[in-house]
């Protein structure tokens, strides 16, 4: 059985920023991804937004994390040559019902750290973004737009460069908690076994189902989990906008938005669609509810203008009409297992929160450097 000190299980957008922070700390670091390739799933079916920390519950750690990583990612970017873009985005009201939930969101956002929001008018919203419909507007000018394959693949240079390796179509079939380690079968093509000292299980949607394979881990730390699916639309021809468009959030999700990507195309969603299988198939039947919904903030949406994009898959840790838990980072103090991380339920805005959740991981484990 090999030894090596550290094994990242996943490598999505945050388990390659875990595996860059264990190797720049000095220690010898394996990836195991069982797809074929890096960031495959969650990490590459999103909107790409550099998120500035507006929606979440003062003092949580999305809150917190969020606040940082976004800071955190604007530098990343600037000193690695990430393509991205700082375009920041209005938050839309479309009724008078709807502007106490804005005014909440401005005062939480201040709570969390957030103080660059702009309370907009109508009026002042037309010279900024002629087409939309609202009756109040909140400006994010820190919100930003983001390459994430490119953000991956630096991370996963980086790591690299420290003596990491990579192994994809490498699932765990099973670990053992050990007095060495924690023991490692990995399947795939070339299966293998492992012996680490210390193990981040940061596997995304398969986080609850991998940790459930360790022996010696309780059944009762890991939570049950839930997939909210998130359709994505692609609109046709001139986008009308220079910045992203939200609506007010909706329960699961922050509603059909319009955001934009780096080579200037629109897209709207996701929408949320609780489903109990992994199916990445946009049923073109969802438009009607679309429409319906971009065209409260978008009244001139063309009939015929939006085309099946692309899906998502968001690893929630609740259920439909129940309350959103926190990120769940769990380490050792949680679980009992030395040398253990479990990341779950790391979706939005886990891409912005990539580096400080590796830097809390590290503190987890007891890595300083």
């Amino acid at each position: 059985m090999d030894r090596v000190e550290a094994v990242v299980i996943g490598a999505g957008v945050v388990g390659l920023a875990v595996a860059r922070r264990l190797a720049m700390a000095g220690l010898e670091t394996i990836i195991l991804e069982s797809q074929p390739i890096i960031g495959s799933e969650t990490s590459s079916r999103n909107s790409e937004v550099i998120h500035a920390g507006i929606y979440y519950p003062t003092g949580s750690l999305r809150a917190e994390l969020c606040v940082a990583g976004k800071q955190a990612l604007y530098a990343y970017c600037a000193s690695h040559g990430v393509p991205h873009a700082r375009i920041g985005k209005l938050i839309v009201a479309t009724s008078e019902a709807e502007i106490a939930g804005l005014k909440g969101l401005a005062a939480k956002a201040e709570a969390n750290g957030v103080h660059d929001l702009v309370w907009l008018t109508p009026e002042e919203v037309k010279p900024l973004e002629p087409e939309i419909f609202c009756v109040a507007a909140l400006l994010s000018p820190s919100t930003g737009i983001i390459d994430s394959h490119q953000l991956m693949l630096a991370y996963q240079g980086d790591a690299e460069a420290q003596g990491a390796m990579l192994a994809v179509q490498a699932p765990v079939a099973a670990a053992e908690v050990t007095g060495e380690g924690i023991a490692l079968d990995v399947g795939g093509a070339a299966p293998m076994q492992l012996m680490a000292r210390l193990v981040v299980n940061s596997a995304g949607l398969d986080a609850p189902a991998v940790a459930r394979r360790i022996q010696g881990l309780s059944p009762a730390t890991v939570p049950q989990e839930w997939l909210a699916k998130g359709n994505y639309y692609v609109l046709q021809g001139r986008v009308p906008f220079r910045r992203l468009i939200y609506p007010m959030p909706e329960p699961g999700g922050l509603g059909v938005h319009v955001t934009l990507d780096l080579g200037g195309q629109a897209r709207f969603g996701p929408d949320v669609e609780w489903v109990t299988v992994r199916d990445y198939t946009v049923d073109p039947k969802r438009a009607d509810s679309f429409y319906a919904a971009v065209r409260r903030y978008w009244p001139g949406l063309p009939d015929g203008a939006i085309q099946p994009g692309y899906a998502g898959i968001r690893p929630k840790l609740h259920g439909p009409g129940q309350p959103a838990p926190d990120f769940v980072i769990q380490g050792p103090a949680a679980h009992g297992v030395p040398g253990l991380v479990n990341l779950y339920g790391i979706e939005s805005p886990g891409l912005t929160c990539s580096l400080p959740i590796a830097d809390r991981v590290a503190r987890e484990l007891g890595v300083n450097q």
